[in-house]
């Protein structure tokens, strides 16, 4: 099997991971993440790292060792790794650009902002997910998450993630077998 990158990107709560795990599972995926040498970092120091301490590490790391430092730590797995590969959480210019260099195809997985905060505000995966709509409307307009819907808007397949899960399955089932024609 030749190998497929699929670049997923997508606010907080649209439904990129439920996506990412539904290609593992169906289509035997690769999972990576941008954020995870961020991650792995803060796991060094905490239990459940925030969603803010995660931007603001990102962002200095951008700073110090080039905007595409995030790509660069991924690089060498996707070069290592053969068929579906899923590089989950696209969130600037250059990751959608790294995905597109090698060849990969980007889906946007979106859905209305209250939505997306019940969602998040529910699942109880970071530390600072139970915050007030308001604080979560705070939270999406920083600097890790402002590209999100117009780089979105640019992707190869738009999933809008607002009715049940056999929709959102049945979307990704539909770009996958596009993308592996």
């Amino acid at each position: 099997m030749k190998k497929i990158i699929i670049g997923l990107v997508g606010e907080t709560g649209s439904g990129k991971d439920t996506v990412a795990n539904y290609l593992h599972q169906k289509y035997d995926a690769k999972l990576m993440r941008f954020a995870d040498p961020i991650k792995e970092t803060l796991a060094i120091y905490f239990e459940k790292a925030s969603k803010q301490d995660q931007q603001w590490l990102a962002l200095e790391f951008k700073k110090r060792f080039g905007k595409d430092i995030l790509a660069k730590a991924l690089r060498k797995k996707i070069d290592e790794s053969e068929g579906v590969i899923v590089v989950n959480g696209i969130r600037f210019w250059e990751d959608n650009d790294f995905v597109k260099e090698l060849g990969g195809h980007v889906m946007y997985v979106t859905a209305d902002q209250k939505m997306r905060w019940q969602r998040t505000s529910n699942r109880g995966e970071k530390s600072d997910d139970d915050v007030t709509f308001e604080k979560f409307q705070e939270i999406e307009r920083a600097e890790t998450e402002v590209l999100i819907p117009e780089i979105g808007e640019k992707a190869d397949f738009i999933i809008r993630n607002e009715k049940d899960l056999h929709y959102l399955l049945a979307e990704t089932d539909a770009a996958m077998e596009k993308i592996m024609q």
